[in-house]
C-alpha cells in the first residue's frame, strides 16, 4: 500500500475495526448499564438504552489522532476535552452555564490556534460557530440512527472534497471519523441497542465545525462548504430554535418540535425518517462538492436554491403538523 492509501483507506477501517470491538464490549459487559438514557418529554424511545456510544466513537477517533500527530493536535485535542466534559455531564448533569462557559472556551482556544491571522471577528465569530455546531449536533441527536448516519455521510463528503484538493491529513481525518460513525451506526440504526450520548454528540458537532474551518484555512473548499454539507442539521435545529426563542421559550429544556421529531411523530417512524434525513445529506453533500470548484455564482445558485427547498419542505410539514393537531 502507498502511503496515501495507508492513510485514507487502512486508516479509517482500523477506526472502524476499534470502535465496533469497543461497542460490542460495552453493550456485553456492565458497563452498557453504567450510563442510561431514560425517557423523558424529548424522548423517543420508550425503554432505557445505554448511551456510552460516544466513548467507543471517540476511542477510535483517537486512533487517527494518534498515527495523524502532531498535525491532529488542533482539533484532536479540543475534541477530546469536549469529550471528557461531556462524559461528566452525562454522569452527573452540569449546569447549563458551567456547560457552555467550558464549550466557548474550548471553541475559542480551537479558533484562536486555527485562525489566529484572521480579524478578530473571524475568531469571534469562528468562535461561537464551533460552539453551536457542538449543541446542535446534541440537539438532533434524538432518533435512531439519525446522528451516526449523519456524521458518516457528512463527513465522508469532507472527506471527498479534501482530496479532491489534495489535502491527504485533512481527507484521513475526515474518512476515520466515518469510519468510527459508521461502526457505531451498525449498532444505533432502529431499533436502537445504544445511544452516543454527549461524549458522542458534542464532540461530533464541533469536529464538524473544526473541519470545515480547517479545510477553508488550507483552501479546500469555499467557507460555504461545510455549512451546506450539514445544513440538514444546521437548518432544523437553528430554525427551531429561533422559533423556541420568539415564543419565550426556554430553549435548554428538553422538547420535541425538531422538524426530524415531527416526521418520526407524524407517522414515518425511526427507519424512514432517519433515510429521509440520508437521502437530503447526500442530495446536500453532493450538491456541495459539484458547486465547490465552479464560479461564485454557481455557488450563489446552489445556495439559493436549497434555501428555497428547505423553506418549502418545512411550510409543507408545518402545515401537515396543525391539520393532525399533534401536540
Amino acid at each position: 500500500m502507498t502511503p496515501i492509501t495507508l492513510l485514507v483507506v487502512a486508516l479509517p477501517a482500523a477506526v472502524f475495526v476499534v470502535t465496533a470491538a469497543l461497542t460490542v464490549w460495552m453493550l456485553r459487559s456492565r458497563f452498557a448499564r453504567f450510563v442510561l438514557d431514560h425517557p423523558n418529554e424529548r424522548s423517543l424511545h420508550v425503554n432505557p438504552v445505554p448511551r456510552t456510544g460516544g466513548l467507543a466513537i471517540m476511542l477510535g477517533i483517537a486512533v487517527a489522532g494518534v498515527v495523524l500527530l502532531p498535525g491532529s493536535l488542533i482539533w484532536f485535542a479540543p475534541a477530546t476535552a469536549l469529550a471528557i466534559l461531556s462524559f461528566v455531564d452525562d454522569l452527573r448533569g452540569l449546569p447549563v452555564a458551567v456547560r457552555f462557559a467550558c464549550q466557548l472556551l474550548v471553541a475559542g482556544a480551537f479558533a484562536e490556534l486555527a485562525l489566529g491571522d484572521q480579524p478578530i471577528a473571524w475568531i469571534a465569530t469562528a468562535t461561537l460557530a464551533a460552539a453551536w455546531l457542538a449543541n446542535l449536533y446534541n440537539f438532533m441527536d434524538g432518533s435512531d440512527g439519525l446522528a451516526g448516519g449523519m456524521a458518516a455521510i457528512g463527513f465522508g463528503c469532507s472527506g471527498l472534497g479534501a482530496l479532491a484538493a489534495g489535502d491527504v491529513a485533512l481527507a484521513a481525518a475526515s474518512l476515520s471519523i466515518v469510519g468510527a460513525a459508521g461502526a457505531f451506526l451498525v449498532f444505533n440504526f432502529h431499533p436502537a441497542r445504544i445511544f452516543m450520548g454527549d461524549v458522542g454528540s458534542v464532540p461530533l458537532g464541533f469536529l464538524a465545525a473544526a473541519i470545515g474551518m480547517l479545510g477553508w484555512r488550507e483552501g479546500a473548499w469555499p467557507i460555504w462548504f461545510p455549512v451546506l454539507v450539514f445544513s440538514p442539521f444546521i437548518v432544523d435545529a437553528t430554525v427551531t430554535l429561533a422559533r423556541r426563542l420568539l415564543r419565550g421559550d426556554q430553549v435548554w429544556q428538553a422538547h420535541k418540535e425538531h422538524y426530524y421529531q415531527r416526521l418520526v411523530r407524524l407517522g414515518l417512524g425511526h427507519r424512514r425518517t432517519a433515510i429521509v434525513e440520508y437521502l437530503m445529506m447526500l442530495a446536500a453533500g453532493a450538491s456541495a462538492l459539484w458547486a465547490a470548484p465552479r464560479e461564485q455564482s454557481v455557488q450563489l445558485m446552489t445556495l439559493a436554491i436549497w434555501g428555497v427547498l428547505y423553506a418549502l419542505g418545512m411550510i409543507a410539514v408545518d402545515r401537515v403538523w396543525k391539520e393532525r393537531a399533534i401536540v
